[in-house]
């Protein structure tokens, strides 16, 4: 529990191969792994505009989330700028709930706290806003802080990821998260921008 940033949910890893770094997690137990290859995604890197390229993966162990990161393609991004500090990978960041990110950042501002906007994903029906904010300290950087918008969509869907790996016997390590957003989605004719997932 953090006193500025509330309860930690997510541990996120940038990892050189997503595929490899799972196979650490299933060999202790901690799975499945519901994966989103070559995702795209609007925002901001230290201010410039960006599509960032990644495939990400996500599970549960317990209350807490784990997510890999492999980055991918051109851009430059925080994740690329770890694995060159740590080639091997590893906790980049940890996250949290926020409302509404840049109100936080707002809020950390006005109280003279000394946080970074490292990278951020613009909410793509609303591009005056930011769905997730990485913060690094000023003044001891290291593992950074992820904002990640409270939005009802994400909070189904981590709660299924959850509900599998709270239930999980061993099978399927490996499944395209693809799958539960189709589900989620039925019927309400939105469509939802994510990778092959295969």
């Amino acid at each position: 529990m953090s006193r500025i940033f509330g309860p930690v949910i997510q541990q996120g890893y940038v990892v050189p191969d997503m595929r490899e770094a799972t196979k650490h997690w299933l060999e202790i137990g901690v799975g499945p792994f519901y994966v989103d290859e070559h995702l795209r995604l609007p925002g901001l890197y230290y201010g410039t505009r960006y599509e960032f390229e990644l495939s990400p993966a996500f599970t549960y162990s317990g209350d807490q989330q784990i997510e890999l990161i492999q980055p991918h393609g051109d851009a430059p991004s925080i994740y690329k700028d770890y694995l060159k500090r740590v080639p091997e990978g590893g906790l980049q960041h940890i996250a949290v709930w926020a409302d509404e990110p840049d109100d936080v950042v707002r809020r950390l501002q006005a109280e003279g706290r000394r946080f970074a906007v490292t990278q951020s994903y613009i909410d793509i029906t609303r591009t005056d806003r930011n769905r997730h904010v990485y913060l690094d300290s000023v003044d001891h950087p290291g593992v950074m802080v992820q904002l990640m918008m409270h939005d009802p969509l994400y909070i189904k869907l981590f709660g299924m990821i959850k509900a599998a790996a709270d239930t999980w016997d061993g099978s399927d390590p490996i499944r395209p998260i693809g799958v539960l957003l189709e589900a989620l989605l039925e019927g309400t004719g939105a469509d939802w921008k994510h990778g092959d997932g295969s």
